[in-house]
Order: structure tokens, then C-alpha cells, then sequence
């Protein structure tokens, strides 16, 4: 039978349609399913011992037959217990199963069996608990569960690692001669094992050395892969039109000198790289990472002018509506600043539709009025969330994309976006900026989204000083509310930011995990606390102090409303969740006080901290926190110490690992992503292999198998 990767299991001889339901639990279905299960650990039963060997604490792997089998029932816990005594001609060892019932009728007397565990010693005699077996008829048998290093796999209810090794016995044998589809050269640098001999390794290493060996060849692989895709990506984008939209460099300097403040070094570094970009007639695509206040914004907002400048349209596609309405008057002010009649400015929103023509005038519009206005081209410039990417959206000529806190958005979103971009059946692409300010290393960003260009802001503007971050035990919290009250006073104002928003319900009965949950900090509870705490800081005669609520349950428009009234001064506590983590901006905010900040993560807690500090007032950040653990200790000081995001985002990946650093999708990749940041020199060399290959031959007609697989692994993944 010729068996390829595609080659359905169910065409595999002696893998039941029992077995296939079970494997269809964990989307194993095909050959290359089931090859690329690949074990997270391994059990090492490779010592094989005479029974007389056998000594407490000793792992090993034991052949002999079972000269009896028994069933019996604990006093105390009721529990049923299988024990075979396996003898050879060294001695005898007694094996001994718990609520594994059904072993009875598995297990025979006369039987050959191999057990594999660890020796234990129960005061009179040494046995085996609960060892893995497997019967076999003779000792020359092949060893799939003993005898060698097991592998160990990811399991669910009903698919055992035993299930998983089982399907390998049938399926390896029937894949010697697959091909290898990496090129020899790349294998050679770095003396990794052709395709079949990886496979082979992976699931039956003779060593530990040789496993690692395989993983390192794989991971290689999917590094390759990537990296290849990303340059064919690259490529296609360089040879499809766009409409360039070249700058006047004197033009420029005007607008940035009308700016009240100047640009730092790295600002205008990117801003260059950014309009190069929009002067060149094929889509670009770039990310733009910076710090959080680090004036990201203004750097677009110059490049949708260039691009307005020329009669085209730019989107500024945004998470949230209070960022949409955020970039909406940053826009604005900007725009004022720079001409008398800036272009048409129009926010889409699913609450709100304003459009903003120069001089102060502001209006709002019907949804029908900004849809008509946005399809004749009159505006330049559309920002808002989701409700951009509505198909009844037309616009007339979308030149540019910018994309703010650009991991939020899905590929298949943007794909939307940038199908649409224009009204002559999209003949020319659209410039492509996705910005972010969640920081990510260097060596994940070449990873995950190594097809966009990469500009970074390193600085904050300046002027901007410091925050002063604090982590605050529960003992100097009164002395936290007196130092907040004395900020209030001057006339600042303060967030406090909570992990919940309900307190618990004492008549809800809760699991100890629900209970550790609930006791945390929660907005309505706080806000009852403080509100009372302010009235009391009123000076007699005195209007006194505000607090307000905010949290992700209520209606857009009351979020809108609070949030305006803050920016406004007329509230001077805002007691809130997470929802204000992205770009919300008022200057004369000065205080971040973080209940339950264990509870966070450090990106999360870093943006929570960036909502001060962006006026020329000292700004503070109390980080609270009820739990004492060093690692928790650890990780709030780590965010004290360090300089900026990227310091921080190291920081944060040594301490937490790659898989709790990513979280549930930062990146749609495979586990390659997280593997690839704790090795940069695989990651460079899978980059310089995959460039040089396509430039030698673009379209892999040298490599048929590896251009056939490279289709396979793109439906894997996505670059987001």
C-alpha cells in the first residue's frame, strides 16, 4: 500500500473504527496527524532488569510470565485493586493495579508480559504500582510501552498515550520511503536528520539525544516554512500595484514645526520609513511598535495627510470606541494645527457617526450621511472600530491601512479591509501600517511577523517624566489614600483599576478556585468605598470630589459620556476595569492605583501604567496586591526596574515562559513561535536559508515536495 502524509487513518490496516473515534477527539484523521502528535515528554524504561534486580527507587522495565492473578476490594476506601505476580527465572515481583477493574479479564496466567515503573516497598516487599504493560509473545518482541523511552502525549478523555503509540505501530512502518522536501544543504548546516529518520526518533528515540535532535529538526522545519512564506509574501506584494504617493520633504517640516512639541530621533526615523513606504507603487506593510505614549498616533496621522494630499482615502482601524474617539480628536487637533482646511475627518463607530471639516466644525451625522460621504471620497480619512470593516462600507480610493494594536485584529478582518480598496474593482492595494504598543522580543516579531517591515519609537516625547511605580503592601495602604488625597487636592486626578466587576455573592456557595477568584478587588465595591472616602476629603463650603464608574457591561454611549466627563476635569476618580488599558489619553490624570495586581499580566500592567505620565506632571503607579509570593513579588518588581516595554517584555518571557508569555493568541502560529524566542540563532538561520532559497529560484520549481508542503503548512497558520 502506497501511504502518503494525506492518506486518511482510516485506510490504515488494524486501526479500528473504534480506535479512529477515539483519535478524531484530538482532529488525528490523517498519517500527518498522527506522525505530527509528538510527544511532550518521555518515561525512561530503556534499563530491561531481571526481577532480581529489582531495588526500591529503581525505574526499570521487567520481563517475565504471570503466574497469578487476583481481585480484591479495599476495607477503607472501597477500592477495586488487580495484582499479577510476574515471575522469571530470577525471582518473582508482584504488580498491583487501582480501579482498573477490567484488568482481570485482560490478564492471563501463563502469560509473557513486560511492566515498566518505578520500584517501590511497602515495609515487607517491593512491587509495582499502577506500572504500564504490555503483554507480548515472547521477549524478542518489539517494545511499543516498555523497554525503551516511552513517549509521553498529549491526551484527552478516551485517548490514552497507549492508544497513540498503537496507531504509530501501524503507521510507521508504512512510511520508510517518504520524501524529504527540505533542502540537504539546510539539514547539513545544521546536521539534523532527513524527514523519515526525524519521525522515527521523535516517536521511538533510542536516546534522549536523539529525540532532542528530531525536535530540533522539526522545529527547524516550521521555522523554515515560515520564513518562507513570509518572503513569498513579500514577493507577491512586490510585484502588485499600488498607488505611491511621494512626499514634499519641505511640506513635512512645515507640519512638524507647527507641532507643539518636537519629534523624538526615533519618531521621525519612522516616520521617514513610513512615507518611503507610501512612495513606492507596490503594497507595503509595516508594523510600528513603541512604548505606550510613545507617539505612535501623530506619526500616522502625518502619513493619512501625504496620502489625503493626493486625493486618496486612509482607514484607521481601532479596538475599541473609546480609541476610535481617542485618534478622533488627536486627529483633530493635529490637523488644525497644520492648515486652516484639513482634509474631511470622519468617525465610524457602532454607537456614533461625526465628521470634522477644519475651523472647529464638528458635526454628528446618520449612519447614511458618513456611508455616502465615505463612497464619494469626499473623506479622506474614516476612523472607528469594527463598523469599518462592514460590508455596506464602500469607500471610494482606500490608499493606506493603519491598523492600532494591531494583534487584536484577525488577518481575516484586514484581508476584508484591503479586498475594498477602491471602486474600480480593487486594481491597486492598499499601504498596510499595523501599530502596537504591547511589547514583543525582538526574535518573536521576526517570527510571527516577519512579512512586515519593522520601525520602532524607542523614546518618549520629551518632557515626559518618569513614573513612579510603587509596589504597596497592605500595611501602607491608608498612606497610599493620603498620598492620592494630597494629588486630588492639587487639582489631578486618579484611576483605580480592579480585576472584577461584581463583588461576590455570600449566598453563592463556591469552589475554593471560585473563592480564590472572587477575592480580589471589584469596581462596584470600590467605587461605594472611595465615593464615601472623597465626600469625606470635601473642604467645607466646597462642591467636593467625584468618583465615577467604569467597566465593559455598560451601553457604549454612557462609557463615552464618563470618559468625556473625565477628560473634562469634571470627575476626579475614576474607579474602573482593564477597559481603559488601550489609548485612553487625558494628561492631568497623575495617579494609576492597581487593586490585585498579581492578577494581571505584566503587558497588561504596563498599559494600565502608560495611562499616566502623558501630561508634564510627575506621575505615580501603585501596584497593590494582597498576595506575598516571591513570584509575585518578582514579577511587580520587575516592573519597576525596567526601562521601557521591550526590557520589560524580556523580562517577562524569562520569568513566565514562552507559552504563558504569548497567552491564549497573540500569534495564530503553531508552537513554533514560542519555541523560536529561546533560539535566535535558528530563527536568523531559517531567515537567511529561506531569503537566499526564493531568491534563487522564486517559485520552488526545484522543489516540488517542499513548494507541496509549504501549501499544507500555510492552512496551519495565520501571520496575526
Amino acid at each position: 500500500m502506497h501511504v502518503t502524509l494525506a492518506t486518511p487513518l482510516a485506510d490504515i490496516k488494524g486501526i479500528g473504527a473504534r480506535f479512529l473515534d477515539s483519535l478524531d477527539k484530538l482532529d488525528i484523521r490523517t498519517v500527518k496527524d498522527l506522525l505530527y502528535h509528538f510527544p511532550f515528554r518521555y518515561m525512561d524504561f530503556s534499563k530491561i532488569l531481571p526481577i532480581a534486580g529489582a531495588e526500591e527507587g529503581v525505574v526499570a522495565t521487567f520481563y517475565g510470565v504471570i503466574e497469578k492473578v487476583s481481585l480484591s476490594k479495599t476495607y477503607r476506601r472501597k477500592m477495586w485493586v488487580v495484582t499479577a505476580r510476574i515471575v522469571d527465572e530470577t525471582g518473582k515481583l508482584n504488580c498491583v493495579w487501582f480501579n482498573q477493574k477490567f484488568l482481570i479479564s485482560t490478564f492471563k496466567e501463563g502469560q509473557s508480559i513486560h511492566v515498566a515503573g518505578k520500584v517501590l516497598h511497602d515495609g515487607k516487599k517491593l512491587y509495582l504500582a499502577s506500572p504500564i504493560f504490555e503483554v507480548v509473545s515472547s521477549q524478542g518482541s518489539m517494545h511499543r510501552h516498555t523497554g525503551r523511552l516511552v513517549p509521553v502525549y498529549p491526551e484527552t478523555k478516551g485517548v490514552t498515550s497507549k492508544l497513540i503509540r498503537f496507531a504509530l505501530s501501524k503507521v510507521m512502518p508504512l512510511i520508510q520511503d517518504i520524501p524529504e522536501f527540505l533542502p540537504e544543504s539546510l539539514l547539513e548546516t545544521y546536521g539534523l536528520p532527513p524527514v523519515y529518520e526525524a519521525f522515527l526518533h521523535i516517536h521511538y528515540p533510542s536516546t534522549i539525544q536523539e529525540a532532542e535532535s528530531a525536535q530540533k529538526r522539526f522545529l527547524l522545519q516550521d521555522l523554515f516554512l515560515l520564513q518562507l512564506l513570509h518572503f513569498s509574501e513579500r514577493q507577491k506584494l512586490s510585484q502588485e500595484k499600488a498607488v505611491p504617493y511621494p512626499y514634499d520633504a519641505d511640506i513635512i517640516k512645515v507640519w512638524l514645526s507647527r507641532l507643539p512639541f518636537e519629534l523624538t530621533l526615533s519618531q521621525k526615523k519612522a516616520l521617514h520609513e513610513i512615507l518611503e513606504d507610501l512612495a513606492l507603487d507596490h503594497p507595503t506593510q509595516r508594523l510600528l511598535q513603541g512604548d505606550v505614549g510613545s507617539g505612535k498616533t501623530v506619526v500616522s496621522a502625518i502619513a493619512a495627510r501625504v496620502v489625503a494630499g493626493h486625493g486618496h482615502q486612509t482607514a484607521i482601524l481601532v479596538p475599541t470606541e473609546v480609541l476610535a474617539h481617542q485618534h478622533f480628536d488627536t486627529f483633530k487637533k493635529f490637523y488644525s494645527t497644520f492648515e486652516v482646511e484639513p482634509p474631511l475627518i470622519i468617525l465610524a463607530t457602532a454607537s456614533k457617526y461625526a465628521l470634522f471639516a477644519g475651523e472647529g466644525l464638528e458635526s454628528e451625522l446618520s449612519k447614511k450621511q458618513a456611508l455616502e460621504h465615505i463612497a464619494s471620497g469626499q473623506a479622506k480619512i474614516v476612523i472607528g472600530t469594527h463598523a469599518v470593516i462592514q460590508k455596506h462600507i464602500s469607500f471610494h480610493r482606500l490608499g493606506f491601512l493603519v491598523i492600532d494594536e494591531q494583534h487584536r485584529w484577525g488577518v481575516r478582518q484586514r484581508a476584508e479591509l484591503l479586498s475594498r480598496t477602491d471602486a474600480d474593482k480593487g486594481v491597486f492595494g492598499a499601504h498596510l501600517l499595523s501599530m502596537s504598543a504591547t511589547p514583543i522580543p525582538r526574535t518573536l516579531a521576526m517570527t510571527a511577523y516577519g512579512d512586515l517591515d519593522l520601525s520602532i519609537i524607542s523614546e518618549l516625547p520629551k518632557g515626559r517624566k518618569k513614573i513612579e511605580t510603587k509596589v504597596v503592601s497592605p500595611a501602607k495602604r491608608q498612606e497610599t489614600y493620603d498620598f492620592i488625597r494630597t494629588e486630588i487636592k492639587k487639582g489631578h486626578q486618579a484611576y483605580v483599576v480592579c480585576p472584577r466587576i461584581e463583588p461576590a455573592d455570600p449566598d453563592v456557595p463556591l469552589s475554593p478556585r471560585q473563592l480564590f477568584n472572587l477575592e480580589v478587588k471589584s469596581v462596584k465595591e470600590e467605587y461605594e468605598k472611595l465615593t464615601a472616602m472623597l465626600s469625606s476629603w470635601r473642604k467645607p463650603g466646597s462642591t467636593g470630589f467625584r468618583a465615577e464608574m467604569l467597566h465593559g457591561r455598560m451601553k457604549a454611549q454612557e462609557k463615552n459620556k464618563i470618559m468625556q466627563d473625565f477628560k473634562d476635569g469634571k470627575i476626579d476618580m475614576l474607579v474602573t476595569t482593564s477597559v481603559i488599558e488601550v489609548g485612553v489619553d487625558v494628561p492631568n490624570a497623575t495617579i494609576m492605583m492597581i487593586e490585585g495586581s498579581d492578577r494581571f499580566g505584566l503587558s497588561q500592567l504596563y498599559q494600565f501604567r502608560g495611562r499616566v505620565g502623558r501630561g508634564e506632571e510627575q506621575s505615580y503607579c501603585f501596584l497593590l496586591s494582597d498576595v506575598q509570593s516571591k513570584t509575585t513579588s518578582a514579577r511587580l518588581r520587575a516592573l519597576v526596574q525596567a526601562k521601557n516595554g521591550f526590557q520589560l517584555a524580556e523580562m517577562d518571557l524569562k520569568m513566565r515562559g514562552p507559552g504563558q508569555f504569548l497567552g491564549d493568541v497573540q500569534t495564530g502560529l503553531p508552537d513554533v513561535a514560542m519555541k523560536a524566542i529561546q533560539n535566535p540563532e535558528l530563527v536568523l538561520g531559517a531567515r537567511e536559508q529561506a531569503q537566499k532559497l526564493l531568491e534563487e529560484d522564486p517559485e520552488l520549481k526545484e522543489y516540488p515536495y517542499l513548494a507541496a508542503y509549504l501549501k499544507l503548512f500555510k492552512k496551519s497558520v495565520h501571520l496575526e
